[in-house]
């Protein structure tokens, strides 16, 4: 039966939503049709995880609890995030995660997504939020020389090893987000965690190494010298790390 209520939870509509809960080690995916989504109360159950897809831009909940180690999780998005919730009670080891996307070969790394989080009444021990910049992906392989052609007797000198190419450079990591907290004046600041960090530069790709020179060969009436090897390639540059974000801290 319960698996049965999660799964309607999923298909219904926005504006019949009045309240969600997600089940203990589970994921479940907000949907986000409108932009905004307005719900009297949103729990999060132990290790659970809400998604929240980079289409929603808004999300207002009455009463808003993460249970134990449990997610929010938003999808990397060029448009701000604005949570506000009128009560948050958040479990040890809870956390909002708004970290950009690691880069791959083919695409960019994505930075931290911009989060507005407006708390007017907030219980719990560690208020985190993670907003840190995409890392970077690696630069390619410099491939291997080449090996040279080995000498015949009757004919031919040995051929010069080829040269290996050279590293390609590491792609650079993302920007952190803006992070613009409202929080109750009597929260203790040092129960508030925001990681800001930009992301990690790409690893310099490595250079290809050198082939080596045909061998000599000694054959009946004379001998047929060795060739020399290629010269290795060079290593790519490593990429540069993405530039940190920002904290604005609101008391209210």
């Amino acid at each position: 039966m319960r698996r049965l209520c999660l799964v309607a939870a999923l298909f219904t509509p926005l504006a019949m939503a009045q309240s969600l809960s997600v089940e203990p080690h589970s994921l479940m995916r907000l949907p986000g049709k409108d932009g905004v989504l307005t719900l009297d109360r949103l729990v999060v159950e132990d290790y659970a995880t809400l998604l929240v897809p980079d289409n929603l831009v808004e999300l207002k909940v009455g009463e808003l609890r993460l249970g134990h180690e449990a997610r929010i999780a938003i999808v990397p998005g060029s448009e701000q995030l604005r949570i506000e919730a009128r009560h948050a009670e958040l479990g040890e080891g809870s956390q909002i995660l708004a970290r950009g996307a690691p880069g791959t070969y083919e695409k960019e790394a994505l930075p931290g997504r911009d989060l507005t989080l407006q708390l007017q009444s907030l219980s719990g021990p560690l208020l985190s939020v993670d907003a840190r910049g995409g890392a970077g992906a690696p630069g390619y392989f410099g491939l291997d020389g080449a090996n040279g052609d080995a000498p015949g007797c009757l004919w031919g000198e040995a051929g010069r090893g080829h040269d290996g190419l050279n590293g390609g450079n590491g792609h650079d990591g993302a920007a952190g987000a803006q992070v613009h907290l409202q929080v109750p004046r009597d929260y203790p600041a040092n129960a508030i965690k925001v990681e800001l960090d930009g992301g990690a530069g790409g690893l310099a790709g490595k250079a290809g190494k050198a082939g080596a020179g045909g061998k000599s060969k000694g054959c009946f009436v004379y001998s047929t010298a060795g060739a020399k090897a290629g010269r290795p390639g060079q290593p790519g540059e490593p990429g540069v790390a993405g530039r940190p974000g920002a904290l604005t801290l609101q008391r209210l």
